[in-house]
């Protein structure tokens, strides 16, 4: 009888933890930015999406878990020749994500390295196409190239390359340095253009200077000469001014009767000294008869004076 009692205890506790195991084998939780791809009896039967979904166990499998997130692949160094037949080794990284989790499941065995290998391909055409001073100059548009041609054929995979970058470009040694012989050549060039370039600014700095300097000299001599002789012209007017005020006040003065006298006076006193200075130059001086007194020689005078004023 406890037998029996034991046996009818462990069913129910045996159904329910198969029920659990059912039911947790049915639930499913796809994470986010992920697709499962889920097959019934070995046969493509759905695409889950992330959140939680139900499989009917035992009949329902999930085959695949392919994600959605941008994935990033190195492209291994690999050889190409140029146009100009110049050898290259070249490698680079490749962005690129599932559109189609069922083409990605079932149009291709591996995806990721059908795209790898046809980034390569298409990069060793890519180059074949252009000379080896272009695959450093239009890096940009080979690489958009690239991402061109390899998302062509791979539509039927479900996968869309977003980007590809070269990494770097290797040329043999003996193009290196040939290409680092032109590179100081170009440098030395435009040092000496840039030299060159300055001199002729400074030659032509000096130059202006100097026009300036002569300019301003001349604008300075002009000035100096205009101011010169405006002083000169002033100067004379206020010599000419003196005199013609001394001349007005002396004939004013000479028209009196005092003046008369200071005239008197001073054409005797001129006289005299006119007769020493001649008595000075010469041991003998000749005068005219009766003309040897000093009064002599003061009237005489006066009576110049007497006629100019008459006159």
């Amino acid at each position: 009888m406890p037998y029996i009692v034991d046996a009818l205890f462990t069913v129910p506790v045996i159904l329910l933890v198969l029920a659990i195991m059912i039911l947790k084998s049915s639930i499913k939780f796809v994470p986010q930015n992920e697709a499962w791809i889920v097959e019934r009896f070995g046969k493509f039967n759905s695409t889950r999406e992330a959140g939680i979904n139900f499989l009917i166990p035992i009949a329902d499998k999930v085959s695949a878990k392919r994600s959605l997130k941008e994935q990033a692949y190195d492209v291994p160094s690999q050889g190409a020749i140029t146009k100009d037949n110049i050898s290259l080794t070249v490698d680079g990284v490749l962005y690129f994500r599932v559109l189609d989790p069922y083409k990605a499941t079932y149009g291709v065995e591996d995806y990721a390295f059908a795209v790898i290998q046809l980034a390569q391909t298409t990069m060793r055409s890519e180059i074949g196409k252009i000379d080896l001073d272009k695959t450093f100059e239009e890096r940009d548009a080979l690489n958009a190239k690239i991402v061109e041609q390899i998302n062509e054929a791979s539509q039927a995979w479900g996968v869309a390359v977003l980007r590809y970058e070269i990494k770097d470009i290797t040329p043999p040694m003996s193009i290196m340095d040939a290409m680092e012989s032109q590179m100081k050549a170009e440098r030395e060039r435009r040092a000496k253009i840039l030299e060159s370039e300055g001199e002729r600014q400074a030659a032509i700095n000096i130059a202006e200077g100097e026009k300036q300097s002569r300019v301003l000299q001349a604008e300075a001599e002009k000035q100096e000469q205009v101011l010169k002789a405006q002083g000169e012209a002033q100067a004379i007017i206020a010599v000419a001014e003196a005199q013609a005020e001394s001349l007005r006040v002396v004939g004013e003065a000479a028209s009196t009767d005092m003046g008369q006298k200071a005239v008197q006076l001073e054409l005797a006193t001129k006289a005299i000294e006119a007769k020493a200075a001649i008595a000075k130059e010469s041991s003998v001086v000749l005068l005219p008869d009766g003309q040897t007194e000093a009064g002599s020689l003061v009237a005489q005078a006066t009576t110049i004076l007497n006629a100019l004023n008459k006159g």
